[in-house]
């Protein structure tokens, strides 16, 4: 599963003038591929995890530890916020849960690298409405086509009651984006994020005692559950972080285009989930569709800001 963070707009701060180029290029890329390899052999060892205390008890594990960090490493102000605020919060971290929910019930049923790229059409079809443009017609058909190869023509190779969950996933990983994008107005730094993973954990919380109840709290298996937490959410986001203070949020956003296929790569080398030649041509599509969308998206924003200053040389 893709790190909790949104493909933020502002432009990256500039490095020094002195600085080598190629290595201020390749220092950023390396960081966010370092994060997706994090995100999805973290959800590698989630699946490992399951038989010990379930899908619901894993996210709980995971959004526990996880807030337990962010919350002693950010110690976000919890006075002077407005009540709009924290219903933004409060929305965001509800999706979060959602969505992780939903995902970890998807690679409960279906291989990790099918569950991955169905749950990336949610933030596809988010980049393709946002575009309006006649060519993310050709992007949306190489994802559903994607879609169709993935399921063996059909989905007859995969679970359905998984692909509907990593479908909702998805669902939620866009309207994640959305709050996400909100809470980072309202919130300073990583302040809302913090307080979201509060949210998310509290109300996950009594899924995971209802399902897993005192092997939740086995030393062997809160370790793990933490383990999962920082190479699921900790590691990659200050991985992420990092990154995009040099490297372009288009550019980032391509490069989280490719989490299928690293999880695909996870899920054959921890969980021996191979896949079929469809099902390998299946992820590609759907990565190409989600690379073209963004940089259509990219180019429409680069000629808008072409025209505003046309517009100003011209007056």
């Amino acid at each position: 599963m893709s790190t909790p963070s949104a493909i933020p707009t502002a432009a990256p701060a500039t490095a020094p003038s002195g600085a080598p180029r190629r290595r201020g290029a390749l220092g950023p890329v390396g960081l966010v591929l370092a994060g997706g390899v994090s995100v999805q052999f973290g959800g590698a060892l989630a699946v490992t995890l399951m038989p010990r205390t379930g899908a619901l008890g894993v996210v709980t594990l995971r959004l526990l530890a996880a807030a337990i960090v962010l919350m002693v490493v950010c110690r976000p102000r919890l006075r002077g916020h407005a009540r709009a605020d924290w219903a933004t919060v409060v929305v965001f971290g509800a999706t979060m849960a959602a969505m992780n929910g939903l995902f970890y019930q998807s690679i409960a049923r279906i291989p990790l690298g099918a569950a991955v790229t169905l749950e990336v059409l949610g933030p596809l079809a988010l980049s393709v409405l946002a575009s309006r443009r006649a060519v993310n017609a050709v992007w949306a058909g190489l994802a559903l086509a994607g879609v169709f190869l993935l399921g063996g023509g059909g989905f007859s190779d995969l679970d359905p009651i998984g692909v509907a969950f990593a479908l909702g996933a998805g669902a939620m990983w866009a309207t994640y984006i959305v709050f996400s994008a909100r809470t980072g107005r309202r919130f300073p730094q990583a302040d809302g994020l913090a307080l979201a993973m509060a949210v998310a954990a509290l109300l996950f919380l009594p899924l995971g005692l209802v399902e897993s109840g005192s092997r939740l709290f086995d030393p062997t298996t809160l370790a793990l559950g933490s383990a999962v937490a920082v190479l699921s959410s900790v590691l990659p986001y200050t991985l992420e972080l990092l990154a995009l203070r040099r490297l372009p949020a288009s550019t980032f956003a391509i490069l989280m285009s490719l989490e299928p296929a690293i999880a695909a790569t996870a899920g054959f080398l921890i969980l021996d989930q191979s896949l079929t030649t469809l099902q390998s041509l299946a992820i590609a599509l759907v990565i190409t569709a989600s690379m073209g969308a963004v940089r259509t998206q990219v180019g429409r924003r680069r000629a808008k800001a072409t025209e505003s200053l046309t517009d100003l040389a011209d007056h």
